[in-house]
């Protein structure tokens, strides 16, 4: 089986962190200047590893194989949150391309064809997983048009000119081209450390659920305004608040989570009741029946809250991402691998964030790999993990990457 390079797997892992350096991570969201210089960095990685790169219109990185015969893909994003870790999603991409220099260096393997993706803002910038959506022709050229940045407004297009991509047309999947498509990443969570693994097999990625609930009331006066002719907003925002906190644990999976991490109320201010109030509820499980049963109660709090008034709500699902079962072929191969090089510290788990896999597993059978996040931290510059985990990791991700290659 393939050996690879674990200092040169951890140098490219460093070198890409200094693209949008902060702190101890990284801040690189999609399109800026540090993202842009980051792709092109990573497309000349490629070129000395022997595939032929292309940046495509979304900003999608791809390293193909020059090689003929049935092919694997391998990915993530090299995008990162505000002020984000230095290897969420990074990592599952320089495992793809270090897995295929390592496959390319074996006599034995050097036949096997792996393709290398970073798909273009997975962390959500302008839209939710624009790359790998684009990729499998989710996303058509309006889309493309509409996209917004989620926190100045400015147009993806013009953010697309300015990277010089504005004339790059968009990849698509090529039908037959690939066996599969195989993505690591971090944890994100503390299951692993806690458990004392170093290795998670992904068996399904979750659904995600978001509604946005506005409240109407009336604004008043907070001092003149009696208790019981009050149309406080903000109150029947938080007497829906409890409603979910009391009635969604009877219903949920082991596994499921929901949380309010946005709310607001207008105007704002200590001595006005609340006229109207908003908050988005969003929930997570990798099983749609969880999902449903959830939705259906939601609604049911809804529609009882409506009944009770004084104020009116009005709840609209914003988005919703199906949940991915993953590949159990591909599981098993995972599996093997990981009792090979790291035996009995290994173990199935699900996914409790999205990622382009799901995505991907629309169009063909897909996996992922989990590596432990040191103290469960991500999505925040102090993100991190051990070294010898990375290379582990990035070992047994190799092995099964051949071992699918080569059907046996």
């Amino acid at each position: 089986m393939p050996r690879i390079n674990g200092e040169r797997l951890l140098a490219d892992l460093r070198r890409i962190a200094d693209f949008g350096r902060y702190q101890t991570g990284v801040h690189r969201p999609h399109l800026s200047p540090q993202d842009v210089e980051s792709r092109h960095w990573l497309a000349g990685r490629m070129k000395e590893a022997g595939l032929e790169p292309v940046i495509d219109g979304v900003g999608n990185v791809i390293g193909r194989s020059p090689r003929s015969g049935p092919r694997l893909l391998m990915g993530s994003h090299t995008d990162t949150q505000p002020r984000g870790g230095w290897l969420d999603g990074v990592m599952g991409v320089i495992y793809g391309l270090e897995v295929a220099r390592a496959l390319a260096e074996d006599p034995d393997t050097a036949h096997l064809a792996v393709d290398v993706a970073s798909w273009a803002d997975e962390e959500g910038h302008w839209g939710s997983m624009i790359g790998s959506k684009s990729f499998i022709g989710r996303i058509g050229e309006a889309d493309i048009d509409n996209a917004r940045h989620s926190v100045d407004g400015s147009r993806m297009r013009d953010a697309l000119k300015a990277a010089g991509l504005d004339k790059a047309p968009r990849i698509e999947l090529e039908d037959g081209r690939y066996r599969c498509y195989l993505e690591a990443h971090i944890e994100q969570g503390g299951l692993l450390e806690a458990g004392g693994k170093r290795i998670g097999v992904v068996t399904a990625i979750v659904g995600i659920f978001n509604f946005r609930l506005v409240f109407s009331g009336i604004q008043n006066h907070a001092g003149t305004t009696p208790m019981p002719i009050r149309k406080d907003a903000g109150a029947a925002m938080m007497r829906l608040y409890q409603a979910v906190m009391e009635r969604f644990p009877a219903l949920a999976g082991p596994r499921s989570v929901w949380t309010v991490g946005k709310l607001s109320v207008e105007p704002g201010a200590s001595a006005i009741i609340p006229g109207r109030a908003e908050m988005v509820l969003q929930f997570r499980d990798a099983e749609l029946a969880v999902l449903q049963r959830l939705e259906a109660t939601l609604l049911e709090i809804v529609d009882e809250q409506q009944k009770r008034g004084p104020c009116t709500i009005e709840c609209t699902n914003i988005s919703r991402t199906m949940p991915a079962p993953m590949e159990e072929r591909l599981l098993e191969a995972l599996d093997a691998a990981a009792e090979k090089h790291a035996a009995g510290l290994h173990m199935r788990m699900p996914s409790g964030a999205g990622h382009d896999a799901q995505i991907l597993a629309q169009r063909l059978p897909a996996a992922m790999m989990f590596v432990p996040s040191i103290g469960g931290i991500s999505h925040h510059f102090t993100e991190n993990t051990a070294d010898a985990d990375i290379v582990l990791g990035c070992q047994v991700f190799a092995d099964a990457a051949a071992k699918i290659l080569k059907g046996n």
